[in-house]
């Protein structure tokens, strides 16, 4: 989440350790759990309140359905065929030209 390495997180505890004291540094852990407990329930039930996991979920159907029409409306394969299809008839043009004298 916050993305921090085990050096910081020590780092991190052992300011904590100075500045708190080791008396009170469990009741202030106990009081930041709680509080980080709090910020995400309050998170959850905000994102509940205005849909967002419909919200993610709509997106993502729709950035399915254009990805479909991007694919369905590529049109360079009937493009390399057809040149494939070109070259042979000028190919097979060219070796009966060549055959008539």
């Amino acid at each position: 989440m916050f993305n921090i390495g085990f050096a910081e997180l020590i780092l991190v505890l052992l300011i904590a350790f100075l500045v708190v004291g080791p008396k009170d540094l469990p009741k202030v852990a106990r009081w930041l759990g709680r509080c980080v407990k709090k910020a995400r329930q309050l998170i959850r039930e905000v994102k509940q309140e205005i849909g967002w996991e419909e919200l993610t979920e709509e997106t993502q159907s729709v950035r399915r359905d254009i990805d479909q029409t991007i694919k369905d409306s590529d049109i360079s394969a009937d493009l390399r065929s057809a040149s494939k299809e070109f070259s042979k008839s000028i190919n097979e043009a060219k070796k009966n030209v060549a055959k008539k004298p």
